[in-house]
């Protein structure tokens, strides 16, 4: 099994920024893939970015394309998810994810909250 737990999350003002940490434990070794999404009240959970747990295949929906970049810590088996130029649309519970197999996220964080006020 894989440990995600986040962190980072709070409140900013629109126009700044924050870094989300995803530090993952147990089977680290499994773990091929790896994607931060997100759940904004009443809305539907959605993708923010993500790809494979390497570093390569990195992809970013057009929402946080340009502002949010993904980097990691392998040492640490620990993904960020940096955040610039937020808005109070991005304002939402942030989740990492991730899974053994292309497309299939078995594992999930606990969910950091993200408020941006504007």
């Amino acid at each position: 099994q894989v440990q995600l737990v986040e962190s980072g999350g709070g409140l900013v003002q629109a126009g700044g920024s924050l870094t989300l940490s995803c530090a993952a434990s147990g089977r680290t070794g499994f773990i091929y893939i790896m994607s931060w999404f997100r759940q904004a009240p009443g809305k539907e959970r959605e993708f923010v970015a993500g790809g494979l747990w390497s570093g390569h295949g990195i992809r970013y929906s057009d929402s946080a394309e340009g502002r949010f970049t993904i980097s990691g810590d392998s040492a640490k088996s620990t993904r960020y998810l940096r955040m610039n130029n937020l808005t109070p649309e991005d304002t939402a519970v942030y989740y990492c994810a991730a899974g053994r197999t292309k497309g299939v996220y078995e594992f999930w964080g606990q969910g950091t909250q993200v408020t941006v006020s504007s």
